[in-house]
């Protein structure tokens, strides 16, 4: 296997072998039942499917709910894929836990980064605004944003004010810090994306 699902708990401090301070985030890595197994004969791929986190009957839909019940594990709230090397992937019904990465390991996490609304050039992509001076009326204005006679229109791409946040957001090459085996916990150094109790997905760096 080469991750599993977690979940962000927030951030603490540990100190190393030489005393330095060093940020971690601590994530609930699994433990993570497999739905299906996917197979290059079958689907085109080889790739397991793990949910993480109980969810109630009754905010599952009936084709997922029918998707649990054929292999008798309870509904989730999270369904993930993780692509495997070869044929020996665990079968459906089997558990990924955090045992699966050791300390010291490089892990790359995937997560949603912190919505923060419709926001301005000067917060949303570090314009540096207008002088702050007596008469300036342009503050934090983007500026010209367009041209001449050609192409008279506004290209695209342009760094204008809109929604700030909310997106996919991919962290490579963190480092396991800590492992706590019995309650599924992980300690990865630095931050990760999104906030407390947003969903993760911890796959090993390549």
């Amino acid at each position: 296997m080469s991750g599993l699902i977690g979940k962000k708990l927030g951030m603490t401090q540990v100190f190393d072998e030489t005393g330095k301070i060093v940020p971690v985030s601590i994530i609930q890595a699994g433990p993570c039942p497999v739905i299906q197994r996917k197979t290059s004969g079958k689907e085109g791929y080889e790739a397991v499917q793990l949910g993480f986190s109980d969810a109630r009957e009754k905010c599952v839909t009936k084709p997922l709910l029918g998707h649990f019940k054929k292999v008798g594990i309870s509904p989730k709230r999270v369904l993930k894929e993780f692509r495997v090397t070869d044929e020996k992937g665990d079968e459906a019904g089997a558990t990924v836990s955090v045992e699966m990465f050791e300390i010291g390991t490089r892990v790359t996490i995937t997560g949603t980064s912190r919505g923060k609304g419709f926001q301005g050039v000067i917060k949303r992509w570090g314009f540096s605004g207008g002088d702050d001076t007596h008469g300036c009326t342009t503050h934090r204005m983007p500026g010209s944003i367009g041209a001449s006679a050609w192409p008279s229109r506004v290209r695209k791409n342009v760094k204008l004010p809109g929604r700030m946040g909310g997106v996919r957001v991919t962290v490579k090459n963190l480092t396991v810090v800590g492992i706590d085996k019995e309650r599924s916990l992980l300690w990865v150094r630095g931050c990760v994306p999104g906030g407390p109790n947003g969903y993760l997905e911890i796959r090993k760096s390549s």
